[in-house]
């Protein structure tokens, strides 16, 4: 009896000492860590083996590399502490700062959840392993802390770590030096601070020149970068130097902060007043896309804010123009340049980012906004634009008593890079954007305070009436010819009936017909009808369309083209 109370302790003792064994040599650690059944690697799903492949490859990596001293990684930065200071008072605008609610902005973590905007194709794409990784380049001018690190925190979060080389933020010298210099603390972010006001381009270039990698991504500071944005931009880049390409910019309300995904079918352009503005694709356009609605979308502008390019593609087109000032007029320049240089824009449907849009500016402009940009605009149009330009000066005819400096340096540049003529842009690039005649009197849109004289989809016979401007040509566009008509297509605005009260309608258009002749009275802003000596006029829009009345100094007679040719 004692002999076999032996033997059983020995076996007890024995499977003691092995069950330690096996803990300590790892073969238990997911029982005991768990607390459960051990999952076999080859019972997990593969999509979910992937995601655990890919999410613990890149944390464990990063949790394994060691920071330099003063560092931390992002979610152990102090979002409090650093928000906390700059939080708007009780009682104070939150628009005031920065022209967008604040006290909303400052209410969300710097890693909020945002919805993944992106078309269900691009969820499912692969992308190249390849890919070469980034230097992103923000500037800022007191912008708002929550929102600058909500765009430094979403590079990080949402970037595969490898392609991120660093974040360069270039601070325009904000009022506090310590916007920039507290999140110099985060993992890959570097800082640099302006000793004096310089500019978005300026300050551009600056983050550039330091930048230690081979790809260039250029981001506003209150932006959001949605899932998986930045390797459908590095790899269009990498496929071909030349490309520049945009992500689909989301739209981050001003108001409430809310994410919303913005459409696929726009692309960027502009009116003869050189300003930016979204085109809707044709029909044929997104005709020519269903059968792969997530391909490239070459445009012929791009917004400016953000965007990916090659370092030394952008050194070789000439970085940025360093003569303009604060902002405005750099992404018309940079797009023309681009484009008539030998390279391409591109907006890539499978990135999302989202943007704050404000309504206006939060910072000054040394001789106001409207100066500034007129200077700017007329650089690039003196540059890029050839005889062309003399639209945008008919359009802003203002912009003429703008000193725009010397730009002998840029005209040496075009020629230097052997760069096509503004027209060859026109005819290849921007077809969709109409030319004037250069024999018209006037041209574009004819204006009526927010409102512009409208064909209503009417043909021949039918009337004209007023809708909201759109800026969109189309049913809006008109001309004053140089035989008098004021004409849409082929259809001019035609008075049948001489008398007051007539309402005025469209018919095709007629060389010598006198019921289609008008002429522009009172320094440009009336239309008079000249068989009738009446004015176009809108008081009966509502009720049936617009007519002819007796001359007189009412605002329904107030008509302006937006381009007045012949000055």
């Amino acid at each position: 009896m004692r002999r076999r109370s032996r033997v059983l302790l020995c076996f007890a003792l024995l499977w003691v000492l092995g069950i330690a064994y096996y803990m300590y040599s790892g073969g238990g650690s997911a029982l005991a860590a768990g607390g459960g059944r051990k999952e076999d690697w080859n019972e997990i799903d593969p999509i979910k083996k992937k995601d655990l492949h890919h999410n613990n490859g890149d944390e464990k990596a990063q949790s394994m590399e060691t920071l330099p001293p003063g560092k931390v990684r992002w979610p152990d930065f102090n979002q409090e502490a650093y928000v906390g200071g700059t939080m708007v008072r009780s009682g104070q605008d939150p628009y005031a700062r920065n022209k967008f609610n604040q006290v909303e902005s400052d209410k969300l973590r710097m890693d909020r959840a945002i919805p993944d905007t992106r078309h269900d194709q691009c969820q499912r794409k692969q992308w190249r392993v390849d890919l070469p990784a980034t230097s992103v380049v923000i500037t800022f001018h007191n912008e708002a802390r929550s929102a600058l690190l909500r765009t430094v925190v979403s590079v990080l979060k949402r970037s595969p770590p490898h392609l991120i080389k660093e974040i360069i933020l270039v601070d325009d010298y904000s009022n506090d030096p310590e916007d920039g210099a507290l999140l110099g603390k985060i993992e890959k972010v570097r800082v640099l601070r302006n000793d004096r006001r310089e500019g978005l381009m300026r300050s551009r270039v600056r983050g550039a020149d330091a930048a230690q990698a081979k790809v260039l991504t250029f981001l506003d500071s209150h932006c959001e970068c949605n899932e998986h944005w930045l390797e459908p931009l590095l790899e269009r880049v990498a496929e071909d130097r030349t490309r520049v390409v945009s992500p689909i910019i989301d739209v981050i309300n001003m108001d409430n902060f809310q994410y919303v995904g913005a459409s696929a079918d726009l692309k960027g352009g502009f009116d003869w007043n050189l300003v930016f503005k979204w085109d809707y694709m044709t029909p044929e356009q997104r005709r020519s896309r269903q059968g792969n609605p997530v391909a490239p979308i070459k445009t012929p502008m791009i917004a400016g804010g953000l965007f990916v390019m090659d370092k030394l593609y952008f050194e070789e087109l000439g970085k940025y123009d360093m003569m303009m000032d604060v902002w405005g007029g750099e992404n018309l320049e940079i797009s023309f340049r681009v484009w008539q240089c030998g390279g391409s824009l591109e907006i890539i449907p499978c990135s999302r980012v989202g943007h704050v849009f404000r309504k206006q500016h939060p910072y000054t402009f040394p001789g106001g906004s409207g100066t500034v940009f007129a200077r700017n605009t007329r650089r690039a149009a003196e540059v890029w634009m050839d005889e062309y330009k003399n639209f945008y000066y008919a359009a802003v005819p203002s912009a003429r008593n703008v000193p725009y400096g010397n730009i002998q340096s840029r005209l040496e540049l075009r020629k230097r890079l052997g760069c096509r003529p503004f027209q060859w842009y026109l005819e290849n690039v921007y077809p969709e954007l109409r030319v004037p005649d250069h024999q018209d009197i006037a041209f574009g849109a004819l204006q009526q305070g927010t409102n512009c004289l409208d064909t209503l989809g009417h043909f021949a016979d039918g009337v004209v009436g007023i809708y909201e401007c759109h800026n969109a040509g189309g049913n809006q566009e008109w001309a004053l010819t140089k035989e008098k008509s004021v004409k849409h297509m082929d259809l001019c605005l035609t008075v049948v009936d001489r008398a007051p009260g007539a309402l005025v309608k469209l018919q095709g258009c007629r060389e010598n017909d006198s019921r289609q002749k008008w002429e522009q009275i009172e320094s440009n802003s009336k239309l008079r009808h000249v068989g009738s000596n009446l004015c176009l006029d809108s008081r009966t829009a509502k009720s049936g369309g617009l007519s002819v009345e007796v001359c007189g100094p009412a605002l329904s007679q107030q008509w302006k083209f937006s381009l007045n040719l012949q000055q």
